[in-house]
């Protein structure tokens, strides 16, 4: 089964290099494209089961034994991430060439999306999979590299501007990061995170601490905690709405995974967890307030983009088995829903020819299937009984209730006070978007959309029906992976096996 384990980041860049060969055939293009991504999922539902039923799943490539050389690993959290950002990368792209994104981008040659898609693909897997710190670099790089290509795709002039924010801040917590990765292994003489949940306990307290923070730094900054997330609003919305919905979904969650990771395996004891506590409630409460002032649907979105980070940092800040299993569940169904939402954007702006509310009304008349199509998430995202929202927040607020203490408990009444303002956000862009009388739009507006990008936003919104549906098993995933996440044992008997009794 270890041999599955290199396939969900070779096969996407082996596609990425075939349909680059393949530049003049878009039609043969697309379907390696498809291909590779289904193959991805697939490998990514397997490496689940198995390590749902038989704990990690590790390789070690090209045969050089860790913590020499370098380590895969598949538990249950970097496997649950496998399927979830799999089948969102897979509608996504579904969702492009319906919309035709891929082939035209609005002057971007046609050799550009599908190559870029797929490293991007590759990167965010190898990041899931990295058992050592410098791989998951390497993962962040793939595919932060890829998403310069992607952010700027067409080459306006707004994208470029707001494209050069995003690469200055990507490379800033690139330099933190690649920093801290230097100093760890100035310290202890290893980047195996395995070796490193050992190694890194033997450190003097400030040595560890200082570590532990400027990793935390570099996260912040790419999962886009506050006060590191001003960059976000401004550099989402411009985008192509395949490419917002996908950097919406994913990417702050890879940062999000690295800080679940780094301080479960790497820096167990809650050093920093009130200091988390407070990022998380400032990161809820300034980034819905922040939607609550926006006119534009894309960056309302990208504003509770922000905001619902604060929910899997809260988790993460409890440090008990009931908030990281909050917290992981929280991720999954926010990956889903806020690629949807996006998505649906996209929608509103083709059939309507914007998404500034202003100049928007009447959706739910001229075109009901995306007034369902927009409704449906966004309740989900506001935490709307019984949807899965709804689920992922109660566990985290149960989470900070059974904690206890001053910090848990204004987190949680900051959480409600969130979901409370999500709703208000949810509620408005409906009444204005949906059901109040037309506006004029800034173009003419489309009379039929692509059948495929209605198809992979409805798959998507099945998908997230799903999460609630299977909410009981998904949440007894969660939970067993945060109890294998507190107790490191069965990671670290994984990768060394012999180390640990």
């Amino acid at each position: 089964m270890s041999r599955l384990l290199p396939l969900p980041v070779v096969v996407p860049l082996l596609g990425a290099a075939l349909t680059l060969l393949l530049a003049g055939r878009p039609r043969v293009q697309r379907t390696v494209s498809v291909l590779c991504l289904t193959v991805t999922s697939t490998v990514a539902v397997v490496l689940l089961v198995q390590a749902y039923r038989h704990g990690p799943v590790v390789l070690a490539v090209g045969g050089w034994p860790p913590p020499v050389g370098i380590v895969l690993v598949a538990d249950q959290l970097a496997a649950l991430m496998l399927v979830v950002s799999s089948a969102v990368t897979l509608c996504v792209l579904l969702y492009s060439i319906g919309q035709g994104r891929s082939e035209t981008s609005e002057s971007a040659p046609v050799v550009i999306f599908h190559p870029t898609y797929l490293v991007l693909t590759a990167g965010v897997t190898n990041a899931f999979l990295a058992g050592d710190l410098f791989n998951l670099f390497v993962g962040f790089e793939i595919l932060l590299a890829a998403s310069f290509v992607l952010i700027t795709l067409g080459g306006t002039e707004a994208r470029i501007r707001t494209g050069s924010t995003y690469v200055v801040v990507s490379i800033l917590s690139s330099l933190i990061f690649l920093t801290a990765v230097g100093l760890v292994y100035a310290a202890t003489g290893t980047l195996n995170m395995a070796q490193l949940a050992q190694r890194l306990d033997d450190l003097p307290d400030n040595v560890r601490v200082t570590l532990q923070l400027m990793l935390l730094l570099a996260f912040a900054v790419k999962a886009a905690v506050f006060p590191l997330s001003a960059w976000l609003p401004d550099s989402y919305p411009t985008a192509p709405a395949p490419v917002t919905a996908v950097f919406a979904g994913l990417l702050t969650k890879v940062g999000v995974y690295a800080i679940i990771r780094t301080e479960t395996l790497l820096f167990p004891g809650g050093h920093v967890n009130d200091l988390l506590m407070v990022v998380a409630g400032l990161t809820m409460v300034v980034g819905i307030l922040g939607a609550v002032a926006q006119s534009d649907m894309k960056r309302l979105f990208s504003f509770t983009l922000v905001s619902h980070i604060g929910y899997m940092i809260f988790g993460v800040a409890l440090s008990t088995a009931a908030g990281l299993a909050g917290a992981i569940f929280y991720v999954v169904h926010h990956i889903t829903i806020q690629t949807t939402l996006f998505l649906v954007a996209g929608l509103v702006e083709e059939r309507a020819g914007s998404t500034d509310l202003r100049r928007l009304g009447g959706l739910a008349r001229m075109a009901p299937l995306l007034g369902v199509l927009f409704f449906v998430p966004a309740m989900n995202l506001a935490g709307v009984p019984p949807f899965s929202g709804f689920l992922g927040k109660l566990g985290l607020l149960q989470a900070g209730v059974a904690a206890g203490g001053a910090l848990p408990l204004t987190l949680v009444a900051a959480g409600t006070l969130t979901s409370l303002l999500t709703l208000y956000v949810a509620s408005r862009v409906w009444n204005i978007a949906f059901w109040r009388a037309p506006r004029t739009v800034t173009s003419e507006p489309s009379v039929r959309l692509p059948t495929m990008t209605v198809g992979a936003t409805v798959a998507l919104v099945v998908f997230g029906l799903a999460l609630t549906v299977l909410a009981g098993p998904l949440f007894d995933v969660t939970a067993d992976a945060a109890t294998d996440l507190l107790s490191r044992t069965p990671y670290v008997r994984a990768v060394l096996p012999g180390v640990v009794p």
